[in-house]
């Protein structure tokens, strides 16, 4: 069995360095995805251990993409996904990786509850975003879920059979809804959420960032819901 952390990174020089060597204790292998950095994030990445793939095209399904495609090549036989901001705590992951180990789920999902995340540790978007995203999935498709975490643990033979194609923020939906529709085990288990330490949030907290994203999650859900109904 090969445990593999793909990594997506954003201009997170501060924060990679930190977060590779503390999954790297869980881990078999860990890979940062470059998404465009401009700072020394690949750099500092490498240095701490992780191997660096540079993922040119925006967007969290991209580097999601682009780090599964990558693993493999390493013989990975699951996958924890975790975000290069240091928000996710790396001593949550023997907790997502072990029902996936044990063959008791597919998917591990890192939930993030009021009382597991820090003060300041979640834009207003992304507070949004998590509480209208699940409300809108159960009511097209009956798919109930807390949260759409970035901690995540997954088999590569659920993700072989989930066949994930969006390259944008719509990844971890079309993943959510398609487990669903698949059947597949999925459990949710409470992780901590931690406020970033350096660097500022990609995500906005403006009234128009909010709105924004609102509807980029709409239509991601509706185009999802309507692939997987059919």
């Amino acid at each position: 069995m090969t445990i593999v952390a793909v990594i997506p990174a954003l201009d997170e020089e501060g924060n990679i360095g930190d977060v590779v060597r503390g999954v790297l204790d869980y881990v078999d292998a860990a890979i940062v995805v470059d998404n465009g950095s401009r700072d020394r994030t690949a750099d500092v990445a490498r240095i701490a251990g992780a191997e660096v793939v540079r993922e040119p095209r925006r967007g969290y399904g991209a580097a999601c993409l682009a780090g599964v495609k990558h693993a493999r090549t390493l013989g990975a036989t699951i996958i924890l996904f975790t975000d290069g901001d240091g928000s996710d705590d790396p001593g949550d992951a023997p907790r997502l990786i072990d029902p996936v180990a044990n063959g008791d789920a597919d998917i591990a999902l890192g939930i993030r509850t009021r009382e597991s995340t820090e003060r300041g540790a979640m834009t207003p978007v992304q507070r949004f975003g998590n509480w209208f995203a699940p409300r809108l999935m159960a009511l097209t498709v009956g798919a109930r879920y807390r949260d759409m975490p970035p901690y995540k643990a997954v088999s590569i033979a659920a993700l072989d059979r989930l066949a994930l194609r969006d390259a944008g923020m719509g990844y971890i939906i079309e993943m959510l809804l398609r487990a669903h529709t698949l059947g597949l085990r999925v459990v949710e288990i409470e992780v901590a959420c931690r406020a970033r330490r350096t660097g500022e949030s990609k995500v906005s907290g403006t009234i128009r960032g909010t709105v924004r994203a609102g509807a980029k999650i709409t239509t991601s859900i509706l185009k999802h819901a309507f692939l997987a109904r059919r």
